[in-house]
C-alpha cells in the first residue's frame, strides 16, 4: 500500500503533444509531483478518439470524460457563442466545458475515490467541480496560469472593430465576475508569478492565495545544444492557435518588422509554433523573408539558427515559458513589458524591454548589429534560468504550498 497522498488533477486536455506553455508547465511539474503523490488525471476526450499518448509518465491513472471540441466547425462555433451570449452568464470558454456528461464523470470519480488534494488546472472545468459536493477531507486548489480576466480586458482594449470590441468587453466582464467568485470558492489559489499573486490577493481581495510558483525550464533539453545563428535572423516562439500570440505577431509584422527591414534589408523572421491560422500562414506567403513553420517535432534546431528572439505581445497573462526556453538555449530576447510580465528578469541585464514599434525595432536592430552585447545579455539570462528555474527546483515550492493548506 502506497503512503503517497492522493491527488486528483483536473485539466481540459491531455498534455501531449507538449506544444503550449500551459501543457509544458503542467507536464514537468506533474513528473516531479509523482515522487510524492499518487496522481489521478481527469481530462476530456472525444469518445471516438484514442488517447494521444501514454499518460503514465505524468500520472498513475487516468479518467476520461466525453467532450467534443467544435472549434473546427465554424458555423457551430458561432452558434454556440451566440447561445452563450443569450442564455448563459458564464464566459464562453467556461460555458462550453460545463456539460452534464463532464459533471457526472467527475462526480463518479470523486464518489469512487478519496483524495487528499483536488487541483483544477486552469478554470476551464471548475464550474463542473463547483456543482458537486466537496470531499470533506480534501483540499481544493485552483492552479491559475494566468489572470484570465486580464487577458480578456486586453483583448477588448486592442480589438479593431466595434463588433469585436463589444464581444470582448462582454467576455471580459463575465470573466471578471466568474474568476473572482470561483477563485474564492477554492481552499487555495496558486499563481505563476508575483504579479498575478498580487492581483488575486490585493485587487480581487482573496484571502486564500497560497503563493506563486515560478516559471521553470527543462534545463537538460534546452541548454546543451550547439548554436549556429544566421546573421540578422529573428525567431518568434509560441503556440499560434492562442489569440495573444496571433495578435502580437500580426501587429509586429505590420508595424515593427518594416522598421527593422528598413535598417537591415536582409533580416529574416521565423514564426515558430503549432497550428497557425491562415492569416499567419499568409504572412510567409506574402513576404519571402518570413518563414511560418507550423507544428514541428522539435523547436531546438530553429532556435539554434536564430540570432535574436522577439516577444512582441500586447495581450496575455501569467508568464511565458517560451522566454525561459529561448534563454536557456542561449538567445537574447527583446520583449514588450506584457510579453515578459511576471518573469524575474532585469531589463538591460537578462532581457531588453521595448513597448512601442519604433523602440522595439531599434532595440532589435541594435542587438542584431552588436554580437558582443547580444551574447552578454544571452549569457546572463541563460545562467539565471539554469541556476534558479529548473522544474525540480520550481516544483518544490508548489509541493510546500499544497502541504501548508489548512484542511477544512
Amino acid at each position: 500500500m502506497s503512503d503517497k497522498k492522493k491527488l486528483l488533477w483536473i485539466k481540459a486536455d491531455e498534455l501531449y503533444p507538449l506544444n503550449s506553455g500551459g501543457k509544458i508547465r503542467t507536464y514537468n511539474m506533474m513528473v516531479e509531483l509523482m515522487r510524492e503523490f499518487d496522481i489521478t488525471y481527469f481530462t476530456l476526450k472525444d469518445k471516438d478518439a484514442e488517447p494521444l499518448s501514454d499518460m503514465s509518465g505524468y500520472s498513475d491513472r487516468q479518467v476520461f470524460a466525453h467532450w467534443k471540441d467544435n472549434k473546427s466547425n465554424k458555423l457551430k462555433l458561432v452558434f454556440d457563442a451566440l447561445s452563450n451570449l443569450c442564455f448563459s452568464k458564464l464566459p464562453f470558454v467556461i460555458d462550453k466545458y460545463t456539460t452534464t456528461k463532464v459533471t457526472n464523470t467527475l462526480k463518479k470519480t470523486l464518489n469512487e475515490n478519496q483524495f487528499d488534494v483536488v487541483i483544477s488546472d486552469f478554470l476551464s472545468l471548475s464550474e463542473n467541480l463547483k456543482k458537486l459536493e466537496r470531499q470533506p477531507s480534501a483540499s481544493y486548489v485552483v492552479f491559475q496560469h494566468n489572470v484570465e480576466s486580464y487577458i480578456w480586458e486586453r483583448h477588448y482594449k486592442n480589438a479593431g472593430n466595434f463588433v469585436s470590441k463589444a464581444y470582448f468587453k462582454s467576455q471580459w466582464q463575465r470573466f471578471l465576475t466568474f474568476e473572482k467568485a470561483t477563485c474564492k470558492w477554492f481552499d487555495g489559489v496558486i499563481a505563476v508569478s508575483e504579479f498575478d499573486k498580487d492581483v488575486f490577493a490585493n485587487k480581487f481581495k482573496l484571502n486564500n492565495v497560497l503563493g506563486h510558483v515560478e516559471t521553470g525550464v527543462d534545463v537538460n533539453s534546452f541548454s546543451h545544444f550547439e548554436r549556429a545563428p544566421k546573421q540578422h535572423s529573428l525567431v518568434f516562439l509560441g503556440s499560434m492557435d492562442w489569440m495573444p500570440n496571433i495578435d502580437g505577431i500580426e501587429d509586429f509584422v505590420k508595424n515593427c518588422y518594416p522598421l527593422i527591414k528598413a535598417q537591415l534589408p536582409n533580416v529574416t523572421l521565423t514564426i515558430l509554433g503549432r497550428n497557425p491560422p491562415n492569416k499567419i500562414t499568409l504572412l510567409g506567403q506574402n513576404d519571402s523573408s518570413i518563414h511560418v513553420t507550423g507544428t514541428v517535432d522539435d523547436v531546438r534546431p530553429f532556435l539554434a539558427e536564430a540570432a535574436v528572439s522577439v516577444v512582441p505581445l500586447r495581450i496575455g497573462g501569467g508568464t511565458r515559458i517560451k522566454i525561459f526556453e529561448t534563454m536557456a538555449s542561449g538567445l537574447p530576447v527583446v520583449s514588450t513589458t506584457i510579453g515578459a510580465e511576471g518573469l524575474p528578469l532585469t531589463n538591460g541585464e537578462h532581457i531588453i524591454i521595448a513597448d512601442d514599434s519604433k523602440s522595439f525595432a531599434d532595440q532589435t536592430v541594435a542587438l542584431l548589429n552588436d554580437t558582443g552585447r547580444a551574447n552578454e545579455i544571452a549569457a546572463s539570462a541563460k545562467q539565471l534560468v539554469i541556476n534558479k528555474y529548473s522544474w525540480e527546483i520550481v516544483t518544490r515550492d508548489f509541493v510546500a504550498m499544497l502541504n501548508n493548506i489548512n484542511q477544512k
